[in-house]
């Protein structure tokens, strides 16, 4: 840095250089928040698949972002109708995707549940168990034809949660 250089930054020069900064700082931020809608946009897609409908993918990532959310709250953050949402949250729940329980409050009246949804690697191990037993099926569909099997062993899946190692 040259002694012309540090009398333009104390007179206030290099202020269109703080503008500068500023505007990319900006942009890398707006960069930031399309990026971030990009990949929320494809977990929605992936668990569309998993869950089977967008809308309850739409509810699972609401859940795991607020945990503890009543079906009003999940409605109002997903942009869903309340009955879609009550809906989708009671077959979650019967298929122990998500997880209730009843809101604790001080006051006399009607406690709403609050939901949270089940680890993502809990998800996959349902999903990995699911395929298992349908290559199972396929594996031994010549046994079940024929009276007869080559093989006695059932396929078998294993899944690493990369946390444990």
């Amino acid at each position: 840095m040259s002694a012309d250089d540090t009398s333009e930054t104390e007179h206030g020069e290099g202020t269109a250089g703080e503008g500068t900064g500023r505007d990319v700082r900006e942009r890398i931020e707006r960069e930031a928040d399309r990026a971030r809608e990009g990949f929320d946009e494809s977990v929605v897609d992936l668990l569309s698949w998993i869950l089977d409908t967008e809308t309850r993918a739409r509810i699972y990532v609401h859940l795991r972002q607020h945990p503890q959310s009543t079906s009003e709250e999940v409605a109002e953050g997903t942009g869903l109708y309340p009955s879609t949402v009550r809906e989708a949250l009671a077959e979650l729940h019967e298929e122990g995707k998500v997880t209730r329980r009843k809101r604790e409050s001080g006051g006399a009246g009607n406690n709403p549940y609050e939901y949270s949804a089940i680890a993502p690697s809990d998800l996959v191990g349902e999903i990995v168990e699911d395929v298992q037993d349908q290559l199972n099926t396929v594996c031994n569909l010549d046994g079940y034809l024929d009276g007869e099997s080559d093989d006695d062993e059932p396929v078998t899946i294993t899944v690493e949660d990369e946390s444990d190692e």
